[in-house]
């Protein structure tokens, strides 16, 4: 995508500030590991690169040290008073030193038909498929920032059809099912995220409350199998709230 290219020749990384705990300190629940302070694009084009440093290194070290505390807390209670040792023999399972990639790789290979993984994609070239960040969905404040917002869904013969605005049709389906409980920011960032992908959607649901989350009716006048689809991707709690009032092959 030219504007995405461009976009990217001119990135500036000026504005943004990092913030960590120190190196070894313990973390307690609900702090954050790494605070990020910057423009949201710039700052979303990052989280993958710190999320894959951070999150492996505290899954090991976090098991590392339950499993000392266990060790230790087992041998109080028996006749052995030496300190136990632990040793670890990752390495053969360890996931390698590019263990995205492989993954993305091997998972194409045992017979996946996508990976979010770009750089994959684009060398292996398998198909690329995702979605969108929760910080997208805290971005959206309002249903007056989609008002003109539309979209076209592909028919089944691959031609694109009439374009539809997506606005009035879900606040149709919001009345018909009283869910005016909802939130206006989340339902707004679907309904822009439908119209960059309409023929690709797959939404985030869990970002606020998951089963006030009327979006999932958008396209059911156009791609009902699609609402399946995203049904049976999500919990089992989902499909039994919507079962009652739909019916679809």
């Amino acid at each position: 995508d030219a504007f995405f290219d461009e976009y990217l020749a001119q990135l500036d990384c000026s504005e943004v500030k990092l913030y960590s705990m120190q190196h070894g300190r313990v973390a307690f629940p609900k702090v954050p590991l790494l605070t990020v302070v910057g423009p949201l694009g710039i700052g979303q084009l990052l989280e993958t690169t710190l999320l894959t440093l951070v999150n492996y290194p505290s899954l090991v070290a976090t098991n590392a040290a339950r499993m000392v505390v266990a060790a230790n807390e087992k041998n109080t209670y028996s006749l052995n008073t030496k300190k136990p040792k632990l040793a670890e023999f990752g390495l053969r399972r360890a996931q390698g030193p590019d263990g995205g990639f492989s993954a993305s790789k091997y998972s194409a290979i045992g017979g996946f038909d996508g990976t979010s993984n770009v750089l994959a994609g684009k060398i292996l070239n398998i198909n690329l498929v995702g979605t969108h960040a929760h910080a997208f969905v805290q971005t959206y404040k309002s249903l007056s920032e989609v008002e003109d917002m539309s979209a076209s869904i592909q028919n089944s013969n691959g031609t694109l059809g009439e374009k539809v605005i997506l606005l009035p049709l879900v606040q149709k389906y919001r009345s018909t099912m009283n869910w005016h409980v909802t939130n206006d920011g989340e339902l707004a960032a679907f309904i822009s995220y439908a119209c960059a992908f309409p023929n690709t959607f797959l939404c985030l649901i869990d970002t606020y409350d998951t089963l006030k989350v009327v979006v999932l009716l958008l396209f059911l006048d156009f791609a009902s199998p699609l609402i399946g689809t995203i049904l049976f991707l999500i919990k089992n709690s989902c499909f039994n709230f919507f079962v009652p009032s739909f019916s679809w092959t």
